[in-house]
C-alpha cells in the first residue's frame, strides 16, 4: 500500500493488484526508518491484501476503501431495476404495444394469456446480466457471502412491490431449495441467505415467517439448457415436494430464488405448493432474464391499448 498524490493536494491511498499502481508488499521500499518497523508494516499490509481482495471482482478497477464486498460503488450503481411495460403475472417483458389484457385490465403476455400459473405474481429486481449476474456468480461459485446483503436489499423491493398482494395476512417465505448433496458441497442455499437479509430490511417482518424446512428437492436434475419447455418440466417434475401439508394449508407463501430463468423451477415448487393446500403462490427473485432486443412497452391504467407508447429498449 503506497500513499499516491492526487491533483487536490491530498492523498489516497489506493488497493491494487495490478503492479502499475501500488501494491501491498512494496511497502518495505516505501519506509526510510528501522527495517523491524518495516518488516511489521509488510507484515501488515501483506495480511491486508490476503483478507481483502484488492480489485473490484467486476470492473477489475483498484478498489480506493475498505469493503467486505469486492466490488466498486460504480459497479454497484450500475445495477438497475428493470423498467418499461411486463406481464402482471409472469414478469415478463411485454413484446406487443397491442398485448392483452385480463379483465382487471392487466396486460399478459403470451404464455400467460394461454396458461394458467400456479402463482399468483411473480417479480424480480433486475435483469439476470452484466453486473448483478456477476454478483449472483460470486455469492453461489466464489463464496462471497457479503454480496447476500447488497442483493438481499435488493429483494426487499420486490417483496415491498408484491406485499400489496396478501397485505396482512401472515406470509411464509420460503426458500428454493438445494439438493441435498450441492448443499453439502456449497456449504449454504444461497436463496436462504438472500431471504434472510431481505428479511432484516422488511418493515412488516414480523408478519413475514422464513421456513425452510418446508420444501424439499428430492432428486438431483439435468441441466435445463437445450430443453424445450415441455422438456423442462419433465426434468423437474417431482424434483420437488412439500414435507409438511399441514404447515402450508390455506396460507399465503413467497417463493424466493436468486434468479428466474426460464420459470420452470418457480413453476414447479407453486405447482407442488398449491397442491399441499397453500392458498396463493408469490413469487421473488433478484434477477431474471429477460428477452432480448424486444419492445418495452408502457402502460398508463386510463388508456386503451390503441393509445399505449412503444420504446425499443434493449435486454435489461
Amino acid at each position: 500500500m503506497e500513499p499516491k498524490n492526487v491533483p487536490s493536494g491530498r492523498r489516497e491511498v489506493v488497493f491494487s493488484s495490478t503492479g502499475d499502481r501500488t501494491r501491498a508488499t512494496q511497502a518495505h521500499s516505501v519506509g526510510k526508518g528501522s527495517s523491524i518497523a518495516a518488516w511489521t508494516g509488510g507484515i501488515a499490509e501483506s495480511l491486508f491484501a490476503t483478507l481483502f481482495p484488492a480489485d473490484c471482482r467486476i470492473c477489475g478497477e483498484p478498489l480506493i476503501r475498505i469493503s467486505r464486498l469486492p466490488v466498486c460503488d460504480t459497479c454497484l450503481d450500475a445495477i438497475h431495476p428493470i423498467s418499461g411495460g411486463l406481464c402482471a403475472i409472469c414478469g415478463e417483458r411485454l413484446v406487443s404495444p397491442h398485448a392483452f389484457r385480463d379483465p382487471q385490465g392487466e396486460a399478459l403476455c403470451g404464455v400467460c394469456r394461454r396458461l394458467e400459473q400456479p402463482y399468483a405474481r411473480a417479480a424480480a429486481y433486475g435483469s439476470y446480466e452484466t453486473g448483478l449476474r456477476e454478483l449472483i456468480h460470486m455469492l453461489k461459485y466464489q463464496q462471497v457471502r457479503p454480496a447476500a446483503n447488497v442483493l438481499g436489499r435488493m429483494l426487499a423491493e420486490v417483496i415491498a412491490e408484491l406485499e400489496p398482494g396478501w397485505g396482512e395476512a401472515q406470509l411464509f417465505v420460503v426458500p428454493v431449495p438445494l439438493f441435498s448433496r450441492k448443499l453439502r458441497q456449497r456449504g449454504f442455499n444461497q436463496a436462504e441467505l438472500i431471504a434472510r437479509a431481505a428479511l432484516k430490511l422488511c418493515p412488516s417482518r414480523e408478519r413475514h415467517a422464513l421456513c425452510c424446512d418446508v420444501l424439499e428437492r428430492r432428486r438431483e436434475t439435468q441441466s435445463q439448457i437445450g430443453l424445450t419447455r415441455h422438456q423442462r418440466r419433465e426434468n423437474l417434475r417431482g424434483a420437488f415436494r412439500v414435507k409438511d401439508r399441514e404447515k402450508v394449508s390455506r396460507r399465503e407463501i413467497l417463493l424466493v430464488d436468486d434468479v428466474f430463468t426460464t420459470g420452470t423451477t418457480a413453476f414447479e415448487c407453486a405447482r407442488v405448493l398449491r397442491r399441499a393446500g397453500a392458498a396463493r403462490v408469490w413469487v421473488a427473485t433478484v434477477a431474471r432474464t429477460l428477452k432480448h432486443e424486444v419492445q418495452a412497452v408502457s402502460f398508463k391504467p386510463q388508456e386503451s391499448s390503441a393509445s399505449t407508447t412503444a420504446t425499443m429498449a434493449a435486454h435489461g
